[in-house]
């Protein structure tokens, strides 16, 4: 895909260029499931895609009982992991907003976790929807050798995850985030679990920009010469290794890794590395994710700020 004329705006629905899942996405807000069941069950051998798609299924369901309906009307694998993965957000959600039935949903998510695992063994999927609930119960199993800062958190539930498959993206980004701050965790916990993480993955994958994601989740523009910190040689040359060695792989991917595309054109922007930057964006076309722009400002202020600092073309320009 390469960037150009933008005859509308930005998309920013996370389905992207995966129009399977688009017209997933159409049908579970009216009310089908059917489109969803064949959308999930084509991506039972790509785990990535499979934890994908049934995250985006989730967000779209979550707000409707079609979940519920599914797994009464066709207690399927794939309704179970969607219910497992709808049950979890709920649960999220009303932590986050301090809801008294967030114990309760909590409890009902861990079930259906558990329903969806015992019946698809192999799909790590539903254990790393269980991992997203780890920030609720706080585990406290012990780091392994070679963390400075050696945080304590579900160490065990993300080594059955990476039994299952070592590489899987959402699980360590899942993890990471267990070690925010904003949950319960340290910007210097963060920072080593990412590098440890990052450092374990072979150069060519989307992991090793976890210590990016890192960085924007400690950001504090407040902070003196904040907006240098991409400027940092550690910091720098974690976004240039990325787009010398991971960068060349997108191309074949079955569809555009938007989020990752996303991160890694920030830190290049933000390095004073716009020549570099200028590919990844045409890699991600008109497709868009409000991070890591949204730490900045208004996401889409601030993605076609970044675009003109590059000399690409913005929505509306030729």
């Amino acid at each position: 895909m390469t960037a150009g004329f933008f005859e509308g705006q930005y998309v920013w629905h996370p389905a992207a260029d995966d129009r399977q899942l688009a017209r997933a996405c159409v049908d579970v807000r009216a009310g089908r499931y059917f489109s969803a069941n064949e959308a999930l069950r084509d991506a039972r051998t790509d785990n990535g895609l499979r934890a994908h798609r049934s995250l985006v299924l989730a967000s779209e369901a979550a707000d409707s009982d079609l979940a519920e309906r599914w797994l009464a009307e066709d207690p399927s694998r794939e309704a179970a992991l969607l219910w497992a993965r709808v049950a979890s957000l709920r649960a999220l959600r009303a932590t986050d907003t301090e809801d008294r039935r967030a114990p309760d949903l909590g409890r009902i998510a861990f079930a259906a976790c558990q329903r969806a695992a015992l019946m698809a063994p192999r799909d790590p999927t539903p254990w790393v929807t269980q991992l997203t609930l780890a920030r609720l119960q706080r585990p406290r199993d012990p780091a392994p050798q070679g963390l400075l800062t050696a945080p304590a958190g579900p160490w065990t539930l993300f080594s059955h995850i990476l039994r299952l498959d070592p590489w899987h993206r959402e699980a360590h980004h899942r993890f990471l985030s267990f070690f925010f701050a904003r949950y319960g965790g340290s910007t210097n916990a963060a920072w080593d679990v990412a590098a440890f993480l990052a450092q374990r993955a072979p150069a060519s994958s989307a992991l090793r920009l976890l210590p990016l994601v890192a960085l924007v989740e400690g950001h504090d523009p407040s902070s003196l010469l904040a907006s240098r910190t991409w400027e940092q040689p550690q910091w720098k040359a974690t976004a240039l290794g990325a787009y010398q060695h991971w960068l060349p792989e997108v191309a074949d991917y079955e569809f555009t890794p938007v989020i990752d595309l996303s991160y890694l054109a920030h830190a290049l922007l933000m390095a004073q590395c716009e020549f570099e930057a200028r590919p990844v964006f045409a890699a991600m076309g008109p497709y868009a994710a409000r991070m890591p722009w949204s730490v900045l400002g208004d996401p889409e202020e601030q993605l076609t700020k970044a675009r003109l600092a590059c000399g690409l073309p913005v929505p509306g320009s030729r």
